[in-house]
């Protein structure tokens, strides 16, 4: 697994390619994010992991426990703290104590943003699952909005697991694959990607090299020439 790179989303605007077209990007800001320590397979902690810290926090802000492990580490309180897999040769690249940045991607690279879909509280099954609702005439009353029958017969006697039903709606982890690089300004630590991106302004985002990348099928004269 390649490396991830953290950072915030900062909001969306549109810039101008080559060809004078429109294109939607969003904006991030990305690192730098410090190597805090390395977990290997040959160790206790049995797997080949970097573990990464972004945004640094006033010590005074965490707990002891917390500002005890950071000490440990000898670097400065981190807000965000997560460890990445990768193999064992990756190690060389990402010393302990330096940071990754973005020098990491390029222009026209395409990535996979990871981010966390806005929560909307809890929801009923007609704005959760997009469900029609019961008719609103010929007496119907007070049961518009409501999901319908969710039980069975004797057997299995139970909700079916997996049953589309009112709860909380949003907050989650989404993974938005194959998004194309369109700039970078590595003095602000920005990345311009073309499309949206999940979360909130301000949201918590992890960035990759992508891993299912499209390879466009080769037809005709090109083809019979392999």
């Amino acid at each position: 697994m390649s490396i991830i790179l953290l950072g915030r989303k900062i909001g969306m605007t549109q810039i101008f390619d080559g060809g004078g077209n429109l294109v939607p990007v969003t904006v991030l800001k990305l690192g730098p994010c410090k190597v805090l320590r390395h977990k290997r397979a040959d160790g206790k902690d049995g797997y080949n992991a970097v573990v990464l810290g972004f945004e640094e926090i006033a010590p005074r802000k965490v707990i002891k426990p917390v500002a005890g492990q950071f000490a440990k580490l000898g670097t400065e309180p981190m807000k965000v703290v997560k460890e990445i897999r990768v193999e064992e040769e990756e190690f060389e690249k990402y010393p302990v104590g330096e940071d990754v940045t973005l020098q990491l991607f390029n222009r026209g690279d395409k990535v996979d943003v990871i981010g966390w879909s806005k929560g909307r509280g809890y929801q009923g099954v007609m704005k959760r699952h997009g469900f029609h609702g019961a008719p609103a005439s010929h007496g119907a009353h007070e049961y518009k909005r409501h999901g319908g029958s969710i039980g069975n017969a004797e057997f299995p006697g139970r909700v079916v697991k997996g049953r589309k039903m009112a709860g909380q709606m949003g907050n989650e982890r989404v993974t938005v694959l194959n998004l194309k690089v369109d700039a970078l300004v590595p003095r602000q630590n920005l990345m311009l990607v073309k499309g949206a991106v999940p979360g909130a302004r301000g949201g918590l985002v992890m960035v990759r090299k992508a891993v299912k990348v499209k390879k466009r099928k080769v037809r005709g004269f090109a083809a019979a020439a392999k």
